[in-house]
């Protein structure tokens, strides 16, 4: 078993962290362009496209706003070194799982987008895996309490 730490994380932790938040601050700015996108705007994208959009139930909307909105908390609690950062994180992957879904199995997301609709939501899901994991790490190794 890893032994706690008592000189603190390496540069690395605060790094990871740090792109982590970036990452997830970019998951927000993807919501609120979805959820503000203009009429003009949505018009302006294929029609196939933009029934995806249209069809979107509110609960896969509320779902994409947990999954970002907790993620950017807890990699801010990661950067501050609090061991809540590892339920927010686990929360945000729930979110993800709960949106992913909706995108893999009840709607036609890869029929009208191809694989861009699987390698990006599956990369997605990755990002999430690792920062449970990391933030995991992180609190076994001492480095958040």
């Amino acid at each position: 078993m890893n032994e706690p730490t008592t000189s603190g994380p390496p540069k690395m932790f605060f790094w990871v962290s740090g792109a982590a938040l970036v990452w997830n601050l970019l998951g927000i700015m993807a919501y609120v362009g979805q959820v503000t996108m203009s009429p003009d705007a949505l018009n302006a994208i294929p029609e196939e496209q933009r029934a995806l959009y249209e069809n979107i139930p509110s609960w896969v909307t509320s779902a994409f706003a947990i999954a970002v909105n907790a993620g950017a908390i807890g990699c801010l609690l990661l950067i501050l070194r609090k061991s809540l950062a590892l339920p927010v994180l686990i929360v945000s992957l729930a979110a993800v799982l709960v949106q992913m879904f909706h995108n893999f199995f009840l709607s036609d997301a890869v029929e009208v987008m191809g694989a861009a609709a699987v390698v990006g939501p599956a990369f997605v899901i990755l990002i999430g895996i690792y920062l449970v994991w990391f933030a995991n790490d992180a609190k076994a190794k001492g480095w958040i309490s």
